[in-house]
């Protein structure tokens, strides 16, 4: 293969990865999006059903009239439009990490890294299209992950607290110096070697936490083999 194929194909494999990371935003943009218009609809729903039968009650002591039922259009309208516009979730800032549910601090996490994204130089917004890949997996490990186990406490350290002060440390440093090279590295690569460590770890604990399900899941199959089988026909005749 030629110089100019080899320069050729590794262009292509550059954009390959990027329409991947873009795909890979795209769709969770799109799932987040779904999530927060169905939200939305609920609450709209809940709200306006309860104003319907807040004024049928009333119209069976007190008459409604006119201005009645224009009252109740008025209040079905503004409820529409407050829980269309106002917020479907706070944006909870990482001093309130603490505080999130570990099972939504991935979730928090990512949303508040999203936010991030235009102080980052563009190396370290790919590597957060990466991490919410990561973070949107190890969510669904600790859905049921007890609070008091030791996995519980490094991940709320590692994702609430080291990720967020990675960052925010980063945004510290006045915009001049950070492409400055000192110590032999710049701000900006301190920051990309960083996210590349805590995108490992994060893999590294859901594969942790995924074998040790997978552990589970064998050793309830052995039980059950035992219980309804016999050790005779798993072990197989002598």
């Amino acid at each position: 293969m030629s110089e100019v194929d080899q320069t050729i194909a590794r262009a292509q494999g550059t954009l390959d990865r990027m329409r991947e990371r873009s795909g890979e935003r795209a769709h969770r943009s799109r799932k987040r999006r779904q999530q927060q218009i169905g939200k939305r609809i609920v609450r709209i729903a809940i709200a306006d059903t309860a104003i319907i039968v807040a004024a049928i009650v009333i119209g069976w002591i007190v008459p409604l009239g006119m201005f009645g039922a224009l009252a109740v259009m008025a209040a079905l309208i503004a409820a529409t439009l407050f829980f269309a516009i106002f917020p479907v979730e706070a944006e909870v800032q990482p001093e309130k990490f603490h505080e999130t549910p570990l099972k939504a601090l991935p979730r928090q996490t990512e949303s508040w890294l999203e936010r991030q994204r235009p102080a980052l130089p563009a190396p370290a917004a790919n590597l957060i299209d990466s991490i919410g890949v990561r973070l949107d997996t190890l969510g669904l490990q600790i859905a049921n992950l007890d609070e008091r186990e030791p996995a519980a406490a490094e991940i709320r350290k590692l994702v609430g607290e080291e990720l967020p002060e990675l960052i925010n440390g980063y945004k510290r440093v006045p915009e001049p110096l950070r492409r400055v090279d000192r110590h032999g590295v710049t701000p900006d690569a301190q920051l990309v070697q960083g996210l590349k460590l805590i995108e490992e770890e994060i893999g590294q604990m859901t594969a942790q936490l995924a074998q040790g399900d997978l552990d589970l899941l064998a050793t309830r199959g052995r039980y059950l083999q035992i219980r309804y089988r016999g050790d005779d026909e798993i072990g197989g005749p002598a």
